[in-house]
């Protein structure tokens, strides 16, 4: 099963961009959802910006002495191949199995994912060449570097697939937003209801920060009880 990965509305780019991955998590167990958190995936630097983006998925197995060769590099079905069909604004998930001995990308890799302008990379595993990967100035999510290539403990297999990267089912054309907290993912389904959500949940936190700060306790501020939720809708009319 592959799939064709459509853009992205601006307007949902623009306010999931406002919006925390803590934010985005307490919305989507509200929803039943708990496991949308990808294990392993920290910002490569400090500083990054939070993204926004569907994903564009990728997918490892274990390495076959038969298969992981320098010479499947140059196969039809590479990492390679798949990122020349990476669209733009797209962020790259892929599921390195937590493997974190092989780096799946090196700096030439992720300097061709820049110029076609990926907003980003996601993965549970590790990547290779630090300096110069972080030198391109593409935003990376990992679980740290390695020195060896990924042959040397991974076989690609395929791109657009379902995967599960840090232990979560990604499906392409999700929405994946990243922060300094790590990589989420959205259901395709819920991403409407997200976007809706979203703001007022920021909203009411940012609220409940300005209670703190005046010294309010946190029984019935956080959550909410009847007279609080009174006294802050009263607040939305002021």
């Amino acid at each position: 099963m592959t799939f064709a990965s459509q853009p992205l509305d601006p307007a949902v780019i623009a306010t999931l961009s406002q919006i925390t991955t803590a934010t985005v998590t307490t919305i989507l167990l509200k929803k039943g959802l708990r496991n949308v958190w990808m294990r392993g995936t920290k910002p490569a630097r400090p500083g990054q910006p939070r993204l926004v983006g569907r994903a564009f998925t990728l997918r490892f197995v274990p390495a076959r002495e038969d298969l992981a060769t320098p010479e499947s590099w140059s196969s039809p079905i590479s990492t390679r191949a798949a990122i020349e069909a990476m669209p733009a604004g797209c962020i790259c998930v892929a599921d390195a199995m937590g493997v974190t001995d092989a780096g799946i990308f090196g700096d030439i890799l992720c300097a061709r994912m820049k110029k076609r302008g990926v907003a980003g990379l996601v993965t549970d595993g590790a990547l290779r060449d630090a300096a110069g990967v972080l030198g391109t100035g593409l935003p990376l999510w990992c679980d740290g570097f390695a020195a060896p290539p990924s042959v040397a403990g991974l076989t690609f297999v395929a791109w657009q697939q379902p995967i599960a990267c840090g232990g979560v089912a990604v499906f392409p054309d999700d929405v994946v937003i990243v922060d300094d907290d790590g990589a989420v993912l959205i259901p395709q389904a819920l991403v409407d209801e997200v976007v809706k959500q979203a703001p007022e949940q920021e909203r009411m936190e940012a609220w409940i920060m300005t209670e703190v700060d005046r010294g309010a306790q946190l029984p019935g501020l956080y959550p909410m009880n009847a007279e609080t939720k009174a006294r802050y809708e009263a607040s939305k009319k002021n």
